[in-house]
């Protein structure tokens, strides 16, 4: 199978939430079904159906959480070679041309993008142009609204 890069603090949020169904919100739907079950007939018994469904909800998350972290690659940046050039894990700051406007994209995994933090993930169509590059080069990105170029500013790691 194969294997999916993560950012030490993306591994690092998966293990948290993981102890976290494991240790809490398992227990607590359990809970929630014996208690669902002393009310009576199951046919018609609208909270245990509910906590049912949490439970599959639960169960489903934690085994898709294993099964991440199993084929996860972990990347540290801080042991990488920093080359100016840009890789999993860099911040980049770019200049969108001609407007000029900058924004800062930190290349994540898949399970850690988000955009309103500028975390973009390695597959996204931004991070594929911006991979290899370094400070100083203008790259053509072809996005959904678009195509953009964008000039990248600095790369820290």
């Amino acid at each position: 199978m194969a294997k999916h890069p993560m950012t030490v603090n993306g591994a690092e949020m998966l293990r948290t939430e993981l102890v976290e169904l494991k240790s809490n919100a398992r227990p607590k739907v359990i809970q929630a079904i014996a208690e669902a079950r002393e009310h009576g007939d199951l046919k018609e018994n609208a909270e245990y159906h509910a906590a049912r469904e949490q439970q599959g909800f639960i169960e489903g998350r934690i085994q898709d959480i294993e099964a991440k972290l199993s084929n996860a690659q972990i990347i540290d940046i801080s042991k990488v070679e920093q080359n100016g050039r840009v890789i999993f894990g860099a911040t980049v700051l770019v200049s969108e041309e001609p407007s000029g406007e900058e924004m800062t994209y930190m290349i994540v995994g898949d399970d850690e993008s988000d955009i309103k933090q500028g975390k973009i993930s390695v597959n996204a169509p931004i991070a594929h142009a911006l991979i290899g590059k370094e400070e100083g080069d203008v790259v053509a990105v072809q996005t959904p609204g678009g195509e953009r170029e964008l000039e990248i500013i600095e790369v820290r790691y």
